[in-house]
């Protein structure tokens, strides 16, 4: 997600990725954060694959299915084709919404963000903050123990 700050009065855009701790507690840069993110929608489109086997081979829903698998092994495609193909989840198949990883509304950012609240954008926009703060103290935070610890104070 490409956000935009100023610093000392200056400008600057930036990619916000948090750093996630798996259960190793081996935190994850940036390129295991995408094979993560790629791996939710992944398992996202099987699962909506698998439920729209019955359904024509025209279907609507069913391409849909079958463009979000093929896109989630195409990460140069992915910032350009997904949202819009999530918007069209989110709009034309609602009932649908439910299942789709929270995460990957941030991590797709841009028309996605509209689909999150504005609790889980303060979450996020937090989760950022803190995990620029810890970058800058030159360590790591676990997400997950984060978001655990925000959402406690709700």
């Amino acid at each position: 997600m490409l956000v935009s700050f100023a610093v000392n009065g200056v400008r600057v855009k930036r990619a916000i990725v948090p750093v996630i701790s798996e259960a190793n507690d081996q935190a994850m840069d940036d390129t295991r954060y995408l094979q993560h993110c790629t791996a939710l929608l992944e398992n996202f489109s099987a699962d909506l694959s698998q439920r729209t086997q019955s359904l024509g081979q025209e279907d609507s829903l069913r391409l849909l299915a079958e463009r979000l698998k093929t896109l989630s092994g195409h990460h140069d495609a992915l910032y350009e084709e997904a949202p819009a193909l999530v918007e069209r989840l989110f709009v034309t198949y609602p009932d649908f919404a439910p299942l789709f990883p929270r995460d990957l509304l941030w991590f797709l950012g841009g028309s996605c963000l509209h689909f999150l609240t504005d609790d889980e954008i303060r979450i996020y926009q937090e989760l950022d903050t803190m995990r620029s703060d810890a970058a800058q103290q030159g360590e790591t935070l676990d997400l997950i123990e984060a978001r655990a610890k925000l959402l406690k104070l709700q």
